[in-house]
């Protein structure tokens, strides 16, 4: 018996530390790319990534404390990284970029407010019927294809500051790419379940022993708040007001494609009950006024985590919930942030494009509960191409529209979703 608690102390134990590090390493690089979109200095991107993990782990631990209550990690939002992406292009000037940054604070507060609103009331139920296992699935093939390309970018060594790849640091990335995929799939007990953590230890080592580790200048603060409206306080504008209310039905879209990716992989059915999308809208809601206050990328519950349950078999919501305080008191220690914050962005990019890789799989599931018949396969299709269409569009190619319509044709995912969902609706023929 004893040997028996001994275990599962062990097993809760590297549960919450493999938990730990994939929080982490879904926070560390979106902050990077922002930094370079708006020009931050090494130390204003430093406490960006303080600020990061705060609210990462805050918004976590309440989700899975009040919200859906499951084990889903918070993350800064592609979809919000899209709009970031698409107001840095279209400004211009470093005092430009500064207010920007405070107009996005102020439609992050608009959305926490409505995800509040539509949470509480009860209304987001009553709009459930939109997300079909046809919409979910377009969904997060969208985000696949949105986010491999910064994942991707992250493993050739590609910075705002470095526009050439970098062939020690390609090597590496796609060699723990491939030894997490092989351990993942081949395999067996201690080495498969941890196959993300282990993963990630030995490229951290790796660029460590070749000296390609920069571990931040000493901080003058042992232990440090975050600070809030660190990009100052909110900056009132029309345009990005009207579009909060159009980012809420992505923002919506992902906390229904999250939930039920998750509800997939661990008890495989891809199902969603009205008292889990109420409470993680509402909490969400909160989660997103706290990423403004903290001057973060607004963060969402991540459908990234089921191809993460899938590698790893993690699924301990203890074990979760740990990890979210723990990251939240490593926050508060800045001489401890320099070290995390050594995580090459290449590694952290190399482990999270392996647990896309079952988040597509679990997209190409939701997509296969529908016939695929003439009509699926045209809905998917043009919400599909559409949707990938805009993401490779050229910087700046919206920039002669208004705003309003640079931050809603600018992003994507949102574009392939609503496509997906209108037809959905307007094309009932032969349902």
């Amino acid at each position: 018996m004893k040997n028996l608690d001994n275990q599962h102390n062990q097993n809760h134990i590297m549960g919450t530390l493999q938990w730990f590090i994939f929080l982490l390493a879904n926070s560390i690089a979106l902050p990077i790319v922002v930094g370079g979109l708006f020009h931050l200095t090494t130390e204003e991107i430093f406490y960006l990534m303080q600020r990061t993990f705060f609210v990462v782990g805050i918004s976590s631990f309440l989700q899975g404390w009040l919200g859906h209550r499951l084990p889903i990690a918070d993350g800064p939002a592609g979809s919000w990284v899209g709009v970031f992406t698409v107001l840095a292009y279209a400004t211009a000037g470093q005092d430009q970029l500064h207010s920007t940054l405070q107009i996005l604070e102020l439609g992050m507060i608009i959305s926490g407010v409505i995800l509040i609103g539509l949470g509480v009331t009860g209304f987001i139920g009553r709009i459930l019927f939109l997300f079909t296992p046809l919409v979910t699935g377009t969904f997060l093939l969208l985000l696949c294809l949105q986010l491999s390309g910064v994942f991707l970018k992250g493993m050739l060594g590609i910075t705002a500051t470095a526009s050439q790849i970098d062939g020690f640091t390609a090597i590496i990335a796609f060699s723990i790419f491939l030894f997490v995929i092989i351990l993942s799939n081949f395999g067996k007990g201690f080495v498969k379940s941890y196959a993300v953590l282990i993963g990630l230890i030995s490229g951290w080592i790796l660029f460590l022993i070749a000296g390609k580790v920069t571990i931040p200048s000493q901080v003058n603060h042992f232990v440090q708040l975050p600070q809030i409206f660190a990009w100052g306080l909110p900056k009132w504008n029309t345009g990005m007001a009207v579009s909060s209310f159009v980012m809420v039905c992505i923002l919506v879209s992902n906390t229904v494609a999250a939930i039920i990716a998750i509800n997939q992989a661990t008890i495989q059915k891809a199902t969603i009950e009205q008292k889990q999308l109420k409470d993680g809208t509402w909490v969400g809601g909160i989660s997103h006024i706290i990423s403004s206050i903290f001057s973060t990328v607004g963060v969402v519950p991540l459908p990234a985590t089921a191809g993460f349950i899938r590698l790893t078999k993690q699924k301990n919501i203890r074990s979760f919930l740990l990890a979210c305080m723990l990251l939240v008191v490593m926050s508060l220690f800045p001489s401890i942030i320099r070290y995390l914050a050594s995580l090459p962005s290449a590694v952290a990019s190399a482990v999270l494009m392996a647990s896309f890789v079952q988040l597509i799989g679990i997209g190409l599931n939701n997509i296969k509960q529908v016939e695929l018949n003439e009509r699926n396969v045209t809905i998917l299709g043009v919400a599909v191409l559409f949707g990938s269409g805009v993401m490779f569009l050229p910087s700046g190619a919206l920039q002669s529209l208004p705003s309003v319509m640079q931050y809603i044709f600018g992003n994507g995912l949102f574009v392939g979703t609503v496509v997906s969902i209108l037809l959905e609706q307007i094309w009932r023929i032969g349902k």
